[in-house]
């Protein structure tokens, strides 16, 4: 915490041997420690994953993934299963969907980060022996969005049987890169 500043002064403080922390009213904005890691405590950073099952997902569809569950979100910036961007600026988006009964019948199974400005997917065409148990897909990608654009996670199964599951160990994460 730094103290002792007005309102609207820039304050450097030094934190120990060689650390640093600087800040504006009374806030730390940057830390710099010994080592010479650095930390924004305030940089906008989420993480969020299902806080039960999404069962029997239809097909031929858009599903977007439920994300009730936060671990953590700094800035506040995630609600309703969307991401929303608090300034311009570069996200690095990440998104693991845990798909439980997946169906060979189906033609295809899409994993996508949907932005604003551009949505963006991974593809796995089921074509194995039998029905899995379950299976896990992945994508991530460093996003350009404005302030205010939103991003959140969804998937698509094409054609097959309506079984699939998305499980609680999906999840779904970003944070301003730079």
């Amino acid at each position: 915490m730094l103290t002792g500043a007005a309102d609207d002064d820039l304050v450097i403080v030094r934190n120990g041997a060689f650390g640093i922390s600087i800040g504006t009213n009374g806030v730390t904005r940057l830390k710099i420690n010994a080592t010479g890691a650095v930390t924004m405590p305030l940089q906008p950073a989420f993480q969020a994953h299902p806080s039960a099952n999404q069962d029997n997902i239809a097909k031929d569809s858009q599903v977007t993934v439920v994300l009730a569950t936060e671990r953590f979100d700094i800035g506040g910036n995630f609600a309703s299963n969307t991401f929303t961007a608090p300034v311009t600026g570069k996200y690095q988006l990440n998104a693991e969907v845990r798909i439980d009964n997946a169906d060979t019948g189906a033609a295809y199974y899409h994993l996508y980060l949907v932005t604003s400005n551009k949505s963006y997917f991974n593809i796995i065409d089921p074509n194995f022996t039998a029905d899995l148990s379950y299976m896990s897909l992945n994508t991530s990608v460093l996003a350009d969005m404005d302030a205010d654009d939103t991003a959140y996670v969804a998937i698509y199964q094409s054609g097959g049987a309506v079984n699939s599951d998305i499980h609680t160990d999906s999840n779904f994460s970003g944070y301003l890169a730079c």
